[in-house]
């Protein structure tokens, strides 16, 4: 532990696979979580749900449910409005109620809570309320709701928080929420020019987060404060939201966030804690309210999309124009929504040099469960359907799929889309790379008989989400320990680690001498959210910086009582300034990205802080009698720039692909008028351990981010990017079937060959 300052006994802290800090804790269950909390007095909430997709409210009858013993209290909006007279929130729009007021726009909406000490009469209580319901046209797909006469919301109010989305206006009278535009150069004229244009359509389906910790907030109504634990991945905005709907200072509302079970973007921004802080202080007790597994499914999913691509294309495969049309399916709350549209719109035409580009990206309104942030922030979607485009253009022209993407790759130095130019990007080297670990030149054994085998390549990028703000603090103890104080929330990614190896780099101390603060808005300061891979080189820097002021301030104090910094320990240090082992130093840090919006085209020179990249190689082996496939070897590569901890990003490059694996072969939620028919881990399919490929190969490239702490980016999602298309392709590289929508099945496999052969299947 006495080690002199910016002189670590055991060597550098960066870099290292060392342990995850928090990895006892959770293996002997003592690791904290909200699932685990019970308060003295605390109530049990059990929420009544909309059982129609949309309709007017014209009454709800709660009086059995009042009147069953045990029962504490049912609420319903009207109550709510008693507190909180406009109970409406959501980080893009204000458009969500605490409990729906008139109308409910999904199965699954809270419309009522009971309160109970016992969850089960809680739970008996809400099966005994009733609702009378007007019902409304609904609408249920993207494409219909651009036009649709069922609008969900009549009214939007901008929520003006995020400095990138306080432009939103949204279209009255429609379900448009945000449409994104961007043109680049004359895609008409370019496509008159070209040998050969190509137009396809895809589909992606809504799935769900799914982690295995389900949502659970707890409210505590203290004399002081009201204190609110939950299961959230941004605790800084949790407080923010919820004294704005109360009209408080945010000092009035504390929240504490101990370790997540997953979050994977579900738990961003308001999802139960309004409900359950406005609960308790009706009820003036404590209030949990923890999800089933099947409430899951109605609280916030992934987006699906409808992407249609048209691209004119040289002889010889170069690209020449790329209009792209996004329709985003957001389900009947707008949640993040509208930044997806945007952020990765942007990104549709693909990690290619094309220079002229015309980009639509629309978030719609449906009536269904809303959608927001998912691993990958709808850079899969987009990665799907603009390789899966790729690889049909070289098909069509007998060109290499691999000499496809090298002539038309996105290259150092290049502009994207939005005229921001590719810094510190490994989009070639990814691909070089890829190439190399699948040897692709190399002859490639394609089966016999019945079993045919085929391989896909496929790469995407995603920008990073911008601007954010990020602060922390760094506190050195006088026996030179250090406790870190920031609100990056560690769900399983190893944040707690990696803050924790960059604050010992800075600081020139032993890892093991450095402790994380769990996010507590009390004590630790602001950040955006955990999320979109930001947080290692957001929060990385801000507690980087934290470090260094601490270790400016220990060099000061080092020189007012003449020692030096260098040659002398932490300790002593302040054993020479207090006369003992007392005092503490204090850093603080925080870190903005620069960026500069979009102007109308559009355009910006500074889109994003930093790239992420990922590409995936898939081999498949194929059953052409019954068109069962399985994925037999992926191969996944990613640009981290530094990684902070290699066997981390390791793990974080298997669990982004293992989940994108789920997205591409079995998982979609099915619904029947707005009803979720496969809500269970029964009927809605994840992976399982006999679904991993046999071979799994991860490497992060060897990169540096010239512009991250320490050389670092984030990895969280990069693995995502590619599973889907290279899986596609592969299949079609097999048997020459091509699909279009995800999920890829055997059935829509085994239909491809028969309508190859002459003898399509009728429905």
């Amino acid at each position: 532990m006495a080690t002199t300052l910016g002189k670590s006994n055991s060597g550098s802290a960066f870099g290292r696979s060392i342990p995850r800090v928090e990895a006892r804790a959770k293996v002997t269950g003592k690791a904290e979580y909200v699932h685990n909390l019970r308060l003295p007095g605390m109530l049990y909430g059990k929420v009544f749900r909309s059982t129609v997709a949309h309709a007017r409210i014209r009454g709800i009858d709660v009086s059995a449910a009042r009147a069953l013993p045990g029962v504490h209290a049912v609420y319903t909006a009207a109550d709510i409005m008693r507190l909180v007279p406009d109970p409406h929130y959501g980080p893009a729009f204000h458009d969500q109620p605490v409990l729906a007021i008139d109308k409910v726009r999904h199965v699954g909406e809270p419309v009522a809570l009971v309160l109970a000490a016992d969850p089960h009469v809680a739970e008996a209580a809400a099966q005994m309320i009733s609702a009378d319901y007007e019902e409304l046209p609904a609408v249920f797909d993207e494409i219909e709701a651009m036009t649709s006469k069922a609008v969900v919301h009549e009214v939007l109010k901008p929520a003006g928080t995020f400095p990138d989305l306080k432009h939103l206006k949204g279209k009255r009278d429609t379900n448009i929420a945000l449409d994104f535009h961007l043109r680049r150069g004359d895609t008409q004229k370019a496509f008159a020019a070209a040998d050969h244009v190509f137009e396809h359509t895809f589909r992606t389906q809504q799935v769900l987060h799914l982690p295995l910790e389900p949502f659970v907030t707890v409210a505590d109504p203290t004399p002081n404060q009201l204190v609110i634990h939950t299961a959230s991945q941004s605790p800084s905005f949790v407080r923010i939201e919820i004294a704005r709907l109360l009209g408080w200072p945010e000092n009035k509302v504390r929240v504490k966030v101990p370790y997540l079970g997953g979050g994977f973007g579900a738990k961003l921004y308001i999802k139960l804690e309004a409900l359950v802080a406005i609960a308790a202080l009706l009820a003036g007790r404590p209030v949990k309210i923890s999800l089933t597994m099947e409430e899951q499914f109605y609280q916030i999913t992934k987006h699906a999309a409808t992407l249609r691509i048209k691209s004119g294309v040289s002889k010889d495969g170069k690209i020449l124009a790329r209009e792209c049309e996004v329709w985003w399916n957001g389900g009947a709350y707008a949640d993040i929504g509208p930044r997806v549209t945007q952020k990765s719109g942007f990104t549709a035409p693909g990690p290619y040099d094309i220079d002229h580009v015309a980009i639509d990206s629309y978030a719609l309104y449906t009536n269904l469960p809303a959608a927001g942030a998912l691993r990958g922030f709808g850079i899969p979607q987009l990665v799907w359907a603009y390789e899966s485009h790729t690889d049909m253009i070289a098909k069509a022209l007998n060109i290499d799929p691999l000499a496809m993407r090298r002539k038309n790759i996105l290259k150092e130095g290049r502009p994207q889309a939005t005229g921001t130019l590719m810094r510190d990007a490994g989009i070639e080297q990814v691909l070089e790379r890829l190439a190399q670990r699948m040897q692709w030149e190399k002859t490639f054994d394609r089966g016999s008989g019945k079993l045919r085998r085929g391989r896909g390549i496929a790469i995407g990028f995603k920008a990073s989400i911008s601007p954010t703000t990020s602060v922390a603090i760094v506190n050195v103890s006088a026996d030179g320990s250090v406790m870190v104080n920031c609100s990056t929330v560690d769900m399983g990614q190893g944040s707690d680690t990696a803050m924790a190896q960059i604050v010992a780099e800075a600081l020139g101390v032993p890892v093991e001498s450095v402790t994380l603060v769990h996010p507590d808005t009390d004590v630790t300061p602001y950040d955006m959210a955990t999320l979109g891979s930001r947080s290692t080189f957001h929060m990385g820097h801000a507690v980087r910086l934290a470090a260094e002021d601490a270790r400016d301030k220990l060099m000061k104090l080092a020189q007012e009582v003449g020692l030096s910094a260098e040659t002398t320990s932490i300790p002593d240090i302040f054993r020479k300034k207090y006369g003992m082992q007392a005092g503490n130093i204090v850093g603080v840090g925080s870190f903005i990205p620069s960026y500069a919006p979009p102007d109308a085209q559009g355009q910006t020179d500074n889109a994003t802080p930093f790239w992420m990249i990922g590409a995936t190689g898939a081999e498949v082996e194929v059953d052409t009698e019954t068109g069962e496939f399985k994925v037999a070897r992926l191969v996944n590569l990613v640009d981290v720039g530094r990684p902070v901890n290699p066997a981390i990003v390791e793990t974080q490059i298997s669990g982004a692909t293992l989940m994108q694996l789920g997205f591409t072969l079995t998982e979609r939620m099915d619904f029947d008028a707005g009803q979720v028919t496969n809500a269970s881990l029964a009927d809605y399919k994840i992976p399982g351990i006999r679904d991993v490929p046999a071979v799994m190969e991860n490497e992060a490239v060897d990169m540096v981010q010239q512009t991250g702490p320490f050389g670092a980016k984030g990895v969280g999602e990069s693995g995502t990017f590619g599973v889907s298309p290279a899986i596609a392709s592969a299949i079609d590289d097999a048997v020459g079937v091509r699909l279009t929508s995800l999920p890829l099945t055997a059935e829509a496999v085994y239909r491809g060959l028969r309508a190859n052969a002459g003898k399509p299947l009728q429905d």
